[in-house]
């Protein structure tokens, strides 16, 4: 593992480009994802399925969902306590589950390369895992509290929330070196992480109940 801190990396301020929410009956806003072309949020009790144009949700899946959520094409990923529950999403039936990493104690989770990489908030880690299994492949560290975790185009991005301050990452998934930082406004905190496949990052907003748009910046080495 390795234990590069945030000092001496590029940082900019994160452009926030649209606030969704809060939404009816959910309090919170846990795990995001997006399908390609709807924004999903874990908001404890329920899973919501958003408009990015309109922000109406469109659908509503009632499953539990405390913590960070994916999406592999076909299935969506969700952490419920111990576990990581994988979902039809025409149905809302879950097909199978398997043992979360951190017992309880997980946050972001993202799909990539045929993977599951999760987040462990105070274990400041993020675990690469087998979805059929839950076995942890490989771990790659962070300085700082994990939160949202998310894929694009070959780039590893996670989140960060400690105390008042929140930031978003682009990290060398080789080693977790970070490469980038985007600062989010004192208090904007950030709970789940998702890229659209374009120029945007969707970000939970935690206990705000909030859903930020935030713009995903050209790259920088």
């Amino acid at each position: 593992m390795n234990d590069a801190t945030h000092h001496d990396t590029p940082a900019r301020y994160a452009e926030i480009v649209r606030e969704y929410g809060p939404f009816d009956g959910s309090p919170s806003i846990h795990g995001v994802t997006h399908d390609g072309r709807h924004v999903w949020a874990a908001t404890s009790e329920r899973i919501l399925a958003i408009e990015p144009a309109s922000g109406d949700v469109i659908r509503s899946i009632e499953r539990p969902g405390d913590a960070g959520t994916a999406f592999d094409g076909t299935h969506l990923y969700q952490l419920a306590e111990a576990r990581i529950d994988k979902i039809d999403p025409a149905t809302g039936a879950v097909v199978a589950s398997i043992p979360a990493p951190g017992q309880g104690r997980d946050s972001g989770m993202a799909w990539a390369e045929g993977s599951l990489w999760v987040g462990q908030y105070r274990e400041r880690c993020i675990h690469q895992i087998d979805p059929a299994t839950g076995e942890i492949l490989r771990t790659l560290a962070s300085d700082r509290f994990v939160t949202g975790v998310s894929w694009v185009d070959g780039e590893l991005w996670h989140a960060t929330w400690e105390g008042d301050d929140s930031d978003l990452r682009r990290i060398d998934p080789r080693d977790g070196r970070v490469l980038e930082r985007l600062d989010m406004p004192a208090g904007s905190h950030i709970s789940g992480l998702e890229s659209d496949g374009a120029d945007l990052f969707y970000c939970g907003g935690g206990p705000s109940g909030l859903l930020r748009a935030v713009r995903r910046p050209a790259r920088v080495d």
